[in-house]
C-alpha cells in the first residue's frame, strides 16, 4: 500500500509540473529561434550581447554555444518531464536544473543592468525562466521530498 501511494504522489507531482516544462519547452524553442536569427545575420549581433562583440567569429562563438546550452536545457527538461525514458539520474537531472537556475537568475540582474533597453527587457525573460525552474524544483510540501 505504501510503495503504491509514493508513486501515486509522484505521479500528482509530475503532472503538476508537466505544464511547466512544456511552458520551458516552447521559450527554450522560441529563443533558440532568436539565436538562429543573429547567426544568419537577419537580426545585427551589435544590438545583443552588450554590444561587446566586435566581430563575426565572436559571434559565431557566442550563438553557437548559446544554442547549444539552450538544446542541452531543452533535452534536460524532457527528461525531467519523463516524455523519454529516463536513461539519466534524477539527482544529476535537478543539479544540471539547479545550475541552470541559477545561471538564470545572474543573467537576469545582469540583463537589468545592460545599456540597451532591449537587453534590460530580456531581465523579464529571464526572470521566468528562473521562475519556471524554481517551480519544477521546489519541494513538494505535502510529502516534504525533493521533487523526483
Amino acid at each position: 500500500m505504501a510503495g503504491e501511494d509514493k508513486v501515486r504522489t509522484q505521479s500528482k507531482i509530475q503532472m503538476k509540473r508537466r505544464p511547466n516544462i512544456k511552458l520551458l519547452l516552447w521559450l527554450i524553442a522560441a529563443v533558440s529561434l532568436f539565436h538562429f536569427a543573429i547567426l544568419t545575420h537577419l537580426i545585427p549581433y551589435e544590438t545583443t550581447w552588450g554590444g561587446r562583440l566586435k566581430s563575426d567569429a565572436e559571434m559565431y562563438a557566442f550563438e553557437s554555444t548559446s544554442i547549444l546550452a539552450n538544446l542541452f536545457l531543452g533535452f534536460v527538461l524532457i527528461i525531467k518531464g519523463e516524455y523519454v525514458l529516463k536513461s539519466v539520474p534524477s539527482r544529476a537531472i535537478n543539479l544540471i536544473l539547479w545550475a541552470y537556475l541559477f545561471l538564470f537568475g545572474l543573467n537576469t540582474v545582469g540583463n537589468l543592468f545592460a545599456e540597451t533597453l532591449f537587453e534590460k527587457s530580456l531581465s523579464l525573460l529571464t526572470l521566468t525562466f528562473s521562475y519556471l525552474l524554481w517551480t519544477i524544483l521546489k519541494k513538494d510540501k505535502k510529502t516534504n521530498t525533493i521533487a523526483p
